[in-house]
């Protein structure tokens, strides 16, 4: 917070009505600087400003309307973030009217959800089923997931565990400046050489991949259209680098779509495994940035703070590779599927499909495994009846629960 914010919050009002004219002038002086009133927008009214959302498949184009629009329209965050740069990403992208709905926004930086939190906080109880009320657990206790280790190999083919960190006082990708997203990279640098020191791995620039992509092991990731339409892929491939681990377990992206996202795919569906190497890794990354004075961003009630409102909270994705026959034809689905809280995304190979967490708010890092690994549990439950011709009516849940015990 700024020193002129810090005098202006502990200044007090005279109690006197006469001198108010007296003080009017000092207290107009402490007051914050609305970035805004530094801009000279050639912009029209609100309504003539108002974007067009018609067939608008995302969830900010279903929850904008022009009385919000109205209250976000003259607000900037100190970095410059206006409410228009938050949208873009919906407009630019409306998605379609079948599958996962995207959030369709995303935050220029972190004080980008309290300046905007008439809009965000909307989008994360829509997206998240989760309204705001109280603060954010965290738990990488490893050790209090349960069957994360026991999947059926017979249906379960292989897993992901991946979590998105950004860093303190820096803009996210969507906004930073090259300047930043440099100083990003040497931080990122700094960490990762001290983590290769207990768990060996190498950085490389995306120049470096680019050159010799196969030789590195790594697939060479380029930038998709969504990612240049809103501004993450920028300068590409200027300050973005891989890091990957000498057994090939981890990678940690640098400046995609986040400031850091650490990932650990396997060729089984050992989801312990998985999240055992993310914790282990992410908390020794949190304490070598805390000790390069840029600690990730954590809000106490948003819990760790990230580019896109539909990974606040954990940051956490976890999924697993499904071998789903009769199961995706079933009326009864969607309804599963809601309740569990999951959202199955058919792969490009027929008759695998990929099931993932859809909340990574209101639950912590391992409510949310314990999520995945409960959900997945019984939806090869189900796909075995089906196989035997059976009903499922019985194991379909009957509300939204944060777990679920196998009950053939």
């Amino acid at each position: 917070m700024l020193r002129s914010q810090r005098k202006w919050m502990k200044f007090k009002s005279p109690l006197e009505f006469p001198k108010e004219v007296k003080y009017k002038p000092i207290l107009e002086s402490l007051q914050p600087i609305d970035p805004m009133s530094r801009f000279n927008l050639h912009r029209g009214s609100p309504a003539e400003e108002f974007p067009y959302l018609r067939d608008n498949h995302t969830y900010m184009g279903h929850i904008l309307t022009l009385h919000l629009y109205t209250r976000q329209f003259n607000r900037a965050t100190e970095s410059g973030v206006m409410f228009d740069d938050i949208i873009r990403p919906g407009l630019e992208d409306p998605g379609q009217a079948t599958g996962p709905m995207a959030v369709g926004c995303l935050a220029g930086d972190a004080q980008s959800y309290i300046l905007f939190c008439d809009f965000f906080d909307r989008i994360i109880d829509a997206y998240h089923d989760y309204k705001i009320t109280s603060s954010q657990e965290s738990d990488f206790n490893c050790g209090n997931l349960k069957g994360g280790d026991v999947l059926d190999a017979a249906y379960a083919v292989d897993c992901e565990v991946r979590v998105a960190r950004c860093v303190e006082d820096f803009c996210f990708p969507m906004h930073c400046s090259r300047a930043e997203r440099r100083k990003l990279l040497s931080l990122a640098e700094k960490a990762l050489t001290k983590l290769s020191e207990e768990f060996p791995g190498k950085l490389y620039s995306m120049e470096e991949l680019s050159q010799d992509a196969g030789g590195k092991g790594l697939a060479m990731m380029t930038p998709t259209p969504a990612m240049v339409k809103i501004g993450v892929a920028r300068d590409w491939p200027d300050a973005r680098a891989v890091w990957e681990s000498q057994d090939g377990q981890l990678v940690v992206w640098v400046n995609f779509e986040d400031h850091l996202k650490l990932e650990c795919s396997r060729t089984d569906a050992n989801l312990q495994l998985a999240f055992d190497c993310i914790c282990l890794n992410l908390l020794k990354l949190e304490s070598l940035y805390k000790t390069l004075r840029h600690p990730f961003v954590w809000k106490e009630h948003l819990g760790w703070v990230v580019s896109s409102p539909a990974e606040v909270g954990t940051g956490l994705k976890a999924s697993v590779t499904v071998r789903l026959q009769h199961l995706p034809n079933h009326k009864r689905l969607e309804n599963v599927l809601d309740r569990l809280r999951l959202h199955l995304i058919p792969t490009d190979k027929p008759g695998l499909y990929r099931a993932t967490n859809a909340p990574t708010i209101g639950f912590s890092e391992v409510g949310v495994l314990q999520l995945v690994v409960d959900g997945v549990q019984l939806l090869i439950c189900m796909e075995k009846r089906l196989e035997n011709h059976g009903g499922i009516d019985d194991l379909v849940p009957t509300h939204k629960l944060s777990g679920y015990t196998d009950k053939s």
